[in-house]
Order: C-alpha cells, then structure tokens, then sequence
C-alpha cells in the first residue's frame, strides 16, 4: 500500500515519464481529437472538474441516452449505435471519459482521481450540465461500471440501465484474492501496469498496446486499421496514462481511495443491488465473460430484467452495433 502522497506525486509526474519514454506527442483537447464521419463535430462543455469533449445526436427534445466507453477504447465504440438511437429520436450523449480523447481537467491543479466514484460523478455533472434529470445509461467495461455504480447510488437520474457483463462495481476486498491461473491470465495488463515499466511501456507503446487488448478481448471481431486509428487517437490526451495506470492500480489497492470518496466507496463496497430496469448482455466470445449464463451477478438487479448473450467479443456496442441500440431501446420500455 503507497500513501496519499505518494500517489500525487505519481499522477503529477506521469506526464514527465511519458515524455521520457520517447511516447509520440500529446495531441492537445482541440480540432485535433475529432470524431468519425458519423459523429460530425466534437462538442465541449464544463461539467464539474472537467471540460467534457462529447457528441450529440439526435431531437435535443429526444429522450436522454448515455453511452459510456471502456478501456482502451473511446466514443467510436458507439459510432453505429448512436446514430442507430438517434434516427429513431433519442438524444443520444456520448462523452469521452476523464483522460481520453478531448476530455480535459479546467484545472491543473485538479487531482486527477482515479477511483471508480470518481467516474460516475464526471456523468452525473455531465447530465446536471445538460439539464437533462433522467437518462438511460449503457455501457461497457468502465462504462459498464460507472453505469452501474450511478443506477445503485442515484436511481432517480436513471429511468433504465443496459450494462455489458452484468454487474461491475469493484470491490476491492475480492480484487485481492487471486482466482484461477487461466482467469489471472486474461488479466496480464492489470499486473503489468502495477509496474514502473508497465507505465514506460503503455507511454511508449499507446496504440500498440491498445491494439493488442482489442485482439484478445474480440477475438472473432474483423475491425479496420482505419477503425481502430479512429479510437487510438483518444490515447493520446495528456493525462491518458496517469488516469489508467491510477485506476488499475486502484483496484489492486495499489492506490488509496481517496477521502472524497469515502463515504460513496463504503456504499459501493456493501455490492448494492440495482433496482432499475436493467439488460445485462454478455459476449460469447468475451475472455471477462462469467460462466453460468449471468447467473454470476443475476442476483445483483432486483427490478424488471432481462439477460442477453450475443456472439461478439468484449467491445459489444461496435461489434453488434444493431443487437446493442436494440438493447437500449426495450431496457427503457422495461
């Protein structure tokens, strides 16, 4: 376990190492970061302690929808979907997440939190940011979690959750129990980035190491280089390492949580259930993908419900953009 201090000194620095490590150049929040031709302009608004880079589609009078990304991809992982939701009248927000794309902190004095409450805070600014009170949120890997952790906390702000692999909060307690050779397998980069030279070689080696993650967690899924240049440029955003490497190293307790949190994190680590209209989808082909058919965290979501399985990957809303906006649409008529 490090101190407090000790982790600030951590996320002041990591910028230093990225340059040391000879990583390409940091491409700033602006014009850069752009979006695909499906999303058209990037838009930037301030939500509490950070200036989100998002896209809009659809009615500004249509009803709310959030699509929240992973790690490591970005708001392309949606650039199906989105327009799919929008056609069909929804206003659809999809927001890169702290540290990705052109997302930035107002302040450079911001400590750049990584804990999982942190996360869910950033959306909860964001919809007070766009007057929207309600939305449906669904999500993937980090977006899964921060979905999750937002339906348990703050039930009013969603009328229906769609969460990939089901039920994400982090718990600590059980993050530092070891399972399985073959589960402990999937996990490398989790252990890798616990390290000085895992930092170095996710600076050095961004896009590659990104690339590499894609191929292990969708093994059927035939993508583009086009498609994944699209999303590697959101690994470039400055505080990109330190809020990946900072959150993984959380998990594993690496990290203290921070005092902020406290008092949120004792309520995510007593597993609280879920009790809006929720469809979990798992991927068949997805290394993360429990055994038992959701059976694993079925009992997690107390209201209305549905299960899914599709025969994609680990990044389910671009691989399945079709399977997944459908999801979104019967979660809210739940």
């Amino acid at each position: 376990m490090v101190d407090n201090s000790t982790r600030r000194q951590f996320l002041a620095t990591t910028g230093t190492v990225a340059m040391a490590a000879g990583a390409a150049p940091l491409i700033g929040a602006g014009p850069a970061v752009a979006g695909g031709a499906r999303f058209g302009r990037i838009r930037k608004i301030d939500a509490g302690v950070l200036n989100v880079g998002y896209v809009e589609l659809g009615p500004s009078h249509g009803e709310p929808v959030v699509l929240m990304h992973g790690f490591p991809y970005d708001i392309h992982s949606f650039e199906e979907v989105a327009p799919l939701l929008a056609a069909r009248g929804y206003r659809v927000i999809v927001p890169y997440f702290r540290g990705h794309g052109a997302t930035t902190f107002r302040s450079a004095s911001t400590p750049r939190d990584v804990d999982q409450a942190a996360f869910a805070l950033d959306i909860i600014a964001l919809l007070d940011a766009l007057g929207i009170p309600r939305a449906v949120l669904a999500g993937f890997d980090w977006g899964s979690r921060t979905g999750d952790i937002i339906a348990a906390l703050w039930p009013e702000r969603v009328k229906a959750l769609v969460s990939v692999t089901g039920y994400l909060i982090t718990n600590l307690a059980m993050n530092r129990t070891p399972t399985l050779p073959a589960n402990e397998n999937a996990w490398w980069y989790q252990y890798y980035f616990a390290t000085d030279r895992g930092e170095a070689g996710l600076t050095a080696y961004r896009a590659q190491m990104g690339e590499f993650i894609w191929k292990f967690n969708s093994p059927t899924w035939k993508y583009s280089p086009a498609t994944y240049d699209r999303t590697s440029a959101a690994f470039f955003n400055d505080d990109w390492v330190a809020i990946v490497i900072g959150n993984y190293r959380w998990r594993q307790s690496l990290l203290p949580a921070e005092p902020a949190y406290a008092a949120l994190e004792a309520k995510l680590q007593a597993a609280p259930k879920i009790a809006v209209p929720t469809i979990t989808i798992d991927g068949k082909y997805d290394p993360f993908t429990p055994a038992g058919d959701g059976s694993a965290y079925r009992g997690q979501f107390t209201g209305r419900y549905q299960h899914r399985v599709l025969d994609v990957g680990h990044n389910v809303p671009q691989e399945a953009p079709h399977d997944f906006a459908r999801a979104v649409i019967d979660a809210g008529r739940l």
